[in-house]
């Protein structure tokens, strides 16, 4: 009996320990990126070789490349950005992600593009930092 409470202690001790390593392992995650966020989302019909918008507009024709330039501020060793494409009543048009390792000030570029062009309507942008919304930019798609 004595031996059993032994082993039964070892192992209630063995699991408190890996349960605050895998906390302590989300606290240092969460902080590491913490200090990043979104400050401005841009759409266009082109970009240039900094990511950033060169033709900014949030009307497109139908065979119109889309795209977004996402500034972030801050640093940290891994950040994911997310980009959530919709149509009109949420219906998902695209959806991709990257994994940034953001240093001061960055932009990361996300596009869209139909080679038999878009449907005229109403469409949005919603981008996630690290799975948390940070900005959504609305925008028309219209006739030729």
């Amino acid at each position: 009996m004595r031996h059993t409470k032994k082993i039964q202690l070892t192992l209630c001790v063995g699991l408190l320990v890996a349960a605050a390593a895998c906390r302590g392992n989300a606290t240092n995650n969460t902080a590491a990126t913490a200090g990043v966020r979104v400050t401005d989302v841009t759409l266009g019909r082109s970009v240039g070789g900094d990511k950033a918008v060169t033709d900014s507009t949030d009307t497109f024709k139908p065979n119109d490349t889309i795209y977004a330039s996402i500034a972030t501020e801050g640093s940290a060793p891994s950040a994911t950005l997310r980009a959530k494409w919709s149509f009109e009543d949420g219906q998902l048009v695209d959806e991709s992600t990257r994994t940034i390792a953001p240093n001061n000030r960055e932009r990361t570029e996300f596009h869209i593009s139909k080679p038999d062009g878009w449907p005229a309507g109403k469409y949005k942008v919603e981008v996630f930092l690290n799975d948390q919304s940070a900005q959504t930019k609305s925008f028309d798609v219209r006739g030729s």
